[in-house]
């Protein structure tokens, strides 16, 4: 720790942080459009300009690092003129498509021209016949918006894909997709999250899914476990608020005709895996097996591992289980045709639309997700039909699918997914409810996390992975040390995912999955198997094998480029 001085402010700062990460610890204003603390700094944007007294020149905060008794000035004519200049340039390229944009009302770019007086158009757009790139159905890509701070390419690598690339063009350069055909894009949309001037974006179906509200479809919603904990920071609600009530109750005001949880699908997901776990212990056949609820994830093995496909559980997705049921048992129980049931989802994730559209997760033909919806989509759904859910009054889940375990909440954040497995397996294996219910050796939002169980005469050897770098390592490095792993692609799992509310940042993807466990730790019912919904669907539906395989159980495929 060393002392430093910040527009007069005395600092005892951390020499190993950059003085913009030491400004915002100790409230101190640095403008910065493309510093983003997952990312390593890299003087993109040059918007952070300081002055250090002694020497000559400015200096980019971000890449800047102090020294003892260093005296520091954030502001001055210079400074500023720079930054005028530097956001001009980001302006011209970067054509301006506000209205649409999952920065709207909340854009630096547009914050600090109004702040510094700049004309936004003052020099022509460069850049503005710049093509569009489609990945997947899920992801846009508008390269006229790029600004170049190349956020994207630097996550895309973090991720271990690789996908996005630097292209010269002369003085200038752009950001492109690869062309190497053992590069492709697994969708997961971190890209998405990541980028300051919304250049990526997700593939929004909202317009379609108003078509069929106003065409009197029967359309029914139902949300993933983490949107309960993130949605309400698109309202100003402070983050990891628990809005689950209001989310049904706004839901049903764009003209749903019933609103269910995917928690319930989790339920359902979590009793099919931990029999699958448990089958491939005591055969000792296709170990470790692989959690196959990410489709990001899934993606990644089919494309860049295919060796390690038949170690995936064949365990359909939550959104994917639910959507089935409700198809099928759900429309059996209320004597309506499948093929008048829209289902639409609304997930933390921008790979939830790929997997949605894959042809063998199709039941008698027929879609079990019609329509994907991210945490964002839905927000500006509400905001363009005045439904404030920081105001709403909430209403309860819809009856006969509306009961879920808190053990089906958790799947929202790393880790979830193993914790709610690993309780079924333990109540199945020692035929009586458990007294361990949490294991928190699976939470937190470390790379890898590793941890082992013993139940009976059976030790389960698991991995929780965050972020397909670290599940790149674990195909690499350690195949054969584990029974169990989950992988999540996105940090911190789907709390972190590409399709939830911007900005995003490890305190804030901790603050959503802690209101996760909190709401696990006020249920009454914890444990997938004790889910009095769950108990009737098996007894009055699932009531055999064949029946259970062709709702619950699909395949997977080695996958070849597809972008």
């Amino acid at each position: 720790m060393i002392n430093i001085e910040i527009d007069g402010k005395k600092i005892i700062a951390d020499e190993k942080k950059n003085i913009l990460e030491i400004a915002i610890e100790n409230n101190i204003d640095i403008p910065s459009l493309c510093y983003h603390p997952d990312i390593y700094p890299k003087e993109a944007c040059r918007l952070c300009m300081i002055e250090i007294e002694g020497k000559r020149g400015l200096f980019t905060s971000c890449s800047t690092y102090p020294e003892e008794g260093m005296i520091i000035r954030t502001n001055s004519e210079e400074i500023l003129k720079t930054r005028k200049t530097n956001l001009k340039l980001m302006f011209s390229q970067h054509i301006e498509k506000c209205n649409t944009c999952l920065w709207n009302n909340k854009c630096k770019m547009m914050k600090y021209a109004k702040e510094w007086g700049i004309c936004i158009n003052e020099w022509e757009d460069r850049k503005k016949d710049y093509p569009k790139y489609d990945f997947g159905g899920a992801i846009t890509y508008d390269s006229s918006k790029c600004i170049n701070c190349s956020n994207c390419v630097d996550i895309c690598k973090n991720q271990g894909i690789d996908f996005l690339e630097i292209e010269n063009k002369g003085s200038f350069y752009s950001i492109i997709p690869s062309k190497n055909k053992n590069k492709d894009c697994v969708y997961c949309g971190q890209c998405v999250v990541h980028c300051p001037s919304g250049t990526f974006s997700s593939v929004d179906p909202s317009l379609k899914i108003e078509e069929e509200i106003e065409n009197n479809k029967y359309v029914v919603f139902q949300f993933a476990p983490s949107i309960r904990t993130s949605i309400g920071e698109e309202f100003n609600m402070e983050y990891g608020s628990v809005v689950t009530e209001k989310i049904i109750a706004g839901i049903k005001k764009l003209g749903a005709k019933k609103v269910f949880d995917v928690s319930l699908g989790a339920d359902l997901v979590t009793i099919e895996e931990a029999n699958e776990l448990i089958e491939r212990l005591q055969t000792k056949k296709r170990l470790p097996m692989f959690t196959s609820c990410c489709p990001a994830w899934v993606k990644f093995v089919e494309f860049y591992k295919p060796d390690f496909i038949p170690n995936l559980t064949e365990v359909k997705s939550p959104q994917i289980l639910l959507g089935g049921i409700i198809k099928t048992y759900f429309a059996e129980k209320e004597n309506i045709d499948p093929k008048n049931i829209i289902v639409v989802s609304v997930m933390p994730c921008t790979s939830k639309k790929y997997e949605a559209n894959r042809e063998e997760l199709k039941i008698n033909g027929l879609k079990c997700v019609d329509y994907v919806l991210t945490t964002h989509e839905l927000a500006r759904m509400f905001i363009k039909n005045n439904i404030d859910i920081s105001k709403i009054e909430g209403e309860n889940k819809d009856e006969l699918l509306g009961i879920a375990s808190g053990a089906g909440v958790i799947f929202g954040s790393s880790g979830g997914v193993a914790e709610s497995a690993i309780r079924t397996a333990c109540y199945k294996l020692l035929n009586k409810k458990i007294d361990k219910i949490d294991f928190k050796e699976f939470r937190g939002h470390e790379g890898i996390k590793e941890a082992s169980v013993k139940i009976n005469d059976i030790e389960i050897k698991i991995a929780v992975v965050n972020g397909l770098i670290n599940a790149k390592k674990i195909l690499e490095d350690y195949p054969k040390k584990f029974d169990y792993v989950e992988v999540m692609s996105c940090p911190g799992g789907c709390v972190g995912g590409g399709g939830q509310p911007v900005p995003v940042n490890k305190n804030i993807r901790k603050k959503r999955a802690d209101s996760l466990y909190q709401i696990d730790q006020n249920e009454n019912i914890r444990i997938a198997d004790e889910n009095p919904t769950v108990q009737s669907i098996y007894k009055e539906f699932l009531k055999d094998k064949r029946v259970i395989n062709k709702i619950a159980y699909t395949k997977f495929f080695k996958k070849q480029k597809e972008n």
